[in-house]
């Protein structure tokens, strides 16, 4: 229960942060800590795990310019520590990331009377493997087999060698950690790829390098801390792997997923699978070879030398049985339609065809085999590193058992793509999204990738997440679509017993920004009468002396309507395309504060995270209402899933997610209380259509000038 001794802790944290620094108290941040505290405070102690419900979840919409870091960790970091839980914040950008572990959660600890600590965790890949720089600076790299066919494998350059030595003395003499993000410079990603390594590879306790560590050592530091900042993906990443393999198990910890409307995309990319058939194809080549060398060194034991022989033939039998697949699927592929650019097949409701779906089955058996046959092999290894009786040298060894837990990896992906190609489809609620394409791999060869994945998060993080967690709290300033958390409690899977609050902005939206909709002779449906009407348009609309950002839902349009500006507005375009987003941002910023005006052009990606106060954006002009195009396969599998159970997915997902996205590009205006501007959307059916008006309802209370 919250206590009242626990209703103090969380009042006196967040009014001695106020008196301290010198700050008002903000209504829709006192009403987001007291939710959350209300629904943490009331889990019961004693609950078995696993569970269904979502009592124990707490859903917060607020508003830019709430307070929502101090909010969360004023309420949460006092429960957390009365019931012995890890507090884990994740993030979707690692730009928020930072500003939570440098300075807000250090500004939070300075002034507010909470005695708390604090660690960043990352994955495995934002570490360097000492084992992988002693084989690199050995000369050993060449014997292990790579994840994938494309990993480099030539001997590194002079420029390379020069720096891995630099990483060697450096940890030698305790000037760095081993961290990736700590290095003074920043290192790029091909040198640092050979250098690190993932779970697959990762040869754990039995690593003659296990004591100096720098993932090890990180992830130790991560069991001593109260509260652990991540990302969604290192958090999904763990659960992956079963919960507890990266961060403590999902019973012991309480949640916060700041950002949490990107979840649901993050949910399904991380469970979706693919498989390519010529990658695949070359991979049991080289793996076959590596195999073979190692049943030839003349002091293997015969037990091992058995399991890796019984290993070599489970993957001639598999590759050989991939076989006749190659004719099915160019097959189906030959009667393909281009889309964007790329020839694509989607299998209706998820069912494939009969034939590929029994090859599918023979798959699963096969790659089920190299996988049982690779974890005795990987067994067999660790048993003789553990007791100390080698087979050969030790570091031959962690090459070894490298290289088939690599093996083991590879078939693990592919068997999920074969499992779900082999399964009932019809049984599936909702079924998988299927599909095939041909994909380009460079210097202008193609592959043949399959692809499946669900077509909601739903069933994912029910099982993975919410039915385990102590208790969770997502927060966002777009979690409503329509005035409504319909939307995204389908696609996150949340019960209908979760705590839901919409808490209100601290901005004053009626006197600070006005929503502008000009008159218009041509619908935004009409692409050519549309782009010619902003062409003649956006000189009249924009103040040359101003910040202005222009949103485009299309980069043919922006194209367009670029090359149509007169001569005059050319100068002071900055295009999506023509420079980094990074870039187009600091010539911006540089020209307002040189007294100039700037337009940018830009797409989805300066919709939203992007912050330009004050001076820096004081009108953002919408070019058309951002519906998605239809032509993603996991969109288009949904979209035919609501239409089998008799919705309407124009309405339940196409309207929706465009009402979020008007209102994440609106929030480009207003980013602090003192911000001023206006907001033009150059899309007339957001009037004239019943759809386009119920969005504009939704829309922050702005002052409107409708024409």
């Amino acid at each position: 229960m919250l206590t009242d001794a626990l209703k103090k802790a969380i009042q006196d944290a967040y009014r001695q942060f106020l008196d301290v620094k010198q700050l008002r108290p903000r209504y829709g941040q006192r009403l987001m800590i007291a939710h959350i505290a209300r629904v943490l405070g009331g889990v019961k102690r004693n609950q078995e795990f696993q569970r269904g419900g979502g009592d124990h979840l707490c859903v917060v919409e607020a508003g830019t310019g709430t307070g929502k870091t101090l909010a969360y960790a004023v309420a949460a970091i006092p429960v957390a520590q009365q019931t012995n839980k890890t507090l884990v914040i994740s993030t979707a950008t690692v730009a928020l990331q930072e500003q939570i572990i440098y300075r807000d959660l250090p500004d939070i600890l300075a002034n507010s009377g909470l005695q708390f600590t604090v660690s960043l965790s990352k994955g495995r890949r934002r570490y360097i493997c000492l084992s992988k720089l002693d084989q690199l600076l050995s000369g050993a790299d060449a014997k292990v087999l790579p994840l994938y066919i494309d990993e480099h494998m030539a001997a590194p350059d002079a420029e390379s060698l020069s720096l891995y030595t630099d990483f060697a003395q450096k940890m030698a003499t305790g000037k760095w950690a081993g961290d990736r993000d700590d290095w003074d410079t920043v290192i790029a990603d091909d040198k640092w790829t050979r250098v690190t390594t993932d779970h697959a590879q990762c040869t754990g306790r039995r690593c003659s390098h296990v004591k100096q560590c720098s993932f090890f050592k990180a992830r130790e530091s991560l069991t001593q801390a109260d509260v652990i900042v991540a990302n969604h993906d290192l958090v999904l990443a763990d659960l992956a792997l079963g919960g507890g393999a990266i961060l403590p198990p999902p019973e012991e910890c309480i949640y916060i997923f700041d950002e949490a409307h990107h979840l649901p995309d993050k949910v399904i990319n991380h469970f979706s699978a693919n498989f390519r058939l010529a990658s695949t194809e070359r991979w049991f080549e080289q793996i076959e070879r590596a195999i073979t060398v190692m049943i030839a060194v003349p002091s293997m034991d015969m037990t091992a030398r058995g399991q890796l022989e019984s290993l070599l033939s489970q993957l001639i039998a598999v590759r050989r049985g991939m076989a006749p697949l190659r004719p099915i699927l160019e097959a189906l592929l030959d009667g393909a339609e281009e889309r964007q650019g790329t020839k694509s097949v989607r299998f209706p409701d998820g069912i494939v065809p009969d034939d590929l779906a029994a090859h599918s089955r023979s798959m699963v058996e096969g790659f089920s085999g190299v996988i049982h046959q690779a974890e005795r092999i990987i067994d067999t290894l660790q048993d003789s590193l553990d007791s100390n009786q080698l087979l050969a040298s030790r570091e031959l060894m962690e090459q070894w058992l490298t290289t088939v837990s690599s093996a083991r990896f590879r078939a693990e992906s592919a068997l999920a793509l074969w499992r779900s190609y082999a399964s009932d489809a019809s049984k599936e609620k909702p079924p998988n999204a299927r599909w095939m394409a041909l994909v380009e791999t460079g210097q202008g060869l193609f592959d043949i990738e399959l692809n499946a994945s669900p077509i909601l998060a739903a069933n994912a993080l029910k099982s993975a997440l919410w039915s385990r967690c102590y208790a969770a709290v997502l927060t966002s300033a777009t979690l409503t679509a329509l005035g409504s958390f319909n939307r995204f409690s389908m696609r996150a899977g949340l019960d209908s017993d979760a705590s839901f609050e919409v808490v209100p902005s601290p901005f004053a939206h009626a006197e600070a920004g006005e929503l502008h909709v000009p008159a218009m002779s041509c619908d935004a449906g009409d692409a050519e009468a549309h782009t010619a009407a902003l062409i003649d348009m956006l000189p009249e609309l924009m103040s040359p002396s101003e910040g202005n950002l222009v949103l485009f839902s299309s980069r043919k349009q922006l194209r367009a309507v670029r090359e149509g500006m007169p001569a005059q507005w050319q100068s002071r375009i900055l295009a999506q395309d023509d420079l980094p987003k990074h870039e187009i941002l600091t010539q911006h910023r540089k020209r307002l504060d040189d007294g100039e005006g700037s337009v940018i052009f830009g797409l989805a990606s300066f919709a939203e995270g992007v912050d330009l106060p004050g001076k820096y954006c004081s009108h953002v002009l919408i070019a058309k209402i951002p519906f998605a195009v239809p032509e993603d396969p996991v969109e288009e599998a949904l979209a035919e899933w609501i239409s089998r159970n008799n919705g309407n997915p124009f309405m339940d997902i196409t309207v929706p997610d465009a009402a979020v996205k008007l209102i994440q590009a609106s929030g480009r205006l207003l980013r602090s209380e003192s911000d001023v501007g206006r907001i033009t959307i150059l899309d007339r059916r957001i009037v004239t259509r019943h759809y386009g008006r119920k969005m504009l309802a939704s829309m922050p209370p702005y002052r409107q000038i409708i024409e």
